[in-house]
């Protein structure tokens, strides 16, 4: 299963059942998974108490994808995992919510270079979760932990 993962990664965060059943949409992959761009409408299926959007589905909406753009940039020697996360709710959020994310060929390099010369790495990533009119409903901070497999593992 995980080698089929692997090679149909733009299939699998499309139609990944938990992001699906939250009413989360991944609306654009670039060709090298360094740009991910999100949506979610408000559905009574996410939608809390007051009638705005859950925080839950929010937090769900940034929760795979750094692990997995990282994971597909720097290649299979390497493991990445989320290691913990933090929401800050900003505002209400109603109607459809975005988030994009992006990781840079210098943020890639400096990864390695890194790892070069320390065990691990415990890189920092912050999204925002907008709604339609731009305004930041949520602010996610993303620690994943990174380092190289050792080369028997690989």
């Amino acid at each position: 299963m995980q080698k089929f993962i692997q090679r149909n990664i733009h299939a699998f965060i499309r139609f990944y059942p938990p992001l699906m059943g939250a009413g989360i949409k991944v609306s654009r992959i670039s060709a090298d998974c360094r740009e991910i761009d999100v949506e979610m409408n408000l559905r009574f299926w996410n939608a809390n108490y007051v009638g705005t959007h859950y925080g839950g589905s929010l937090y769900s909406m940034t929760d795979p994808f750094y692990m997995l753009m990282l994971i597909e940039n720097l290649g299979r020697e390497y493991i990445v995992w989320d290691k913990a996360a933090s929401i800050r709710f900003r505002k209400p959020g109603r109607g459809k919510v975005t988030a994009q994310f992006r990781i840079t060929e210098e943020q890639l390099d400096e990864t390695r270079r890194t790892l070069e010369s320390q065990e691990k790495l415990e890189p920092v990533f912050t999204v925002e979760i907008k709604d339609e009119s731009g305004d930041v409903v949520a602010e996610v901070q993303k620690t994943l932990y990174v380092r190289k497999k050792n080369p028997a593992t690989t």
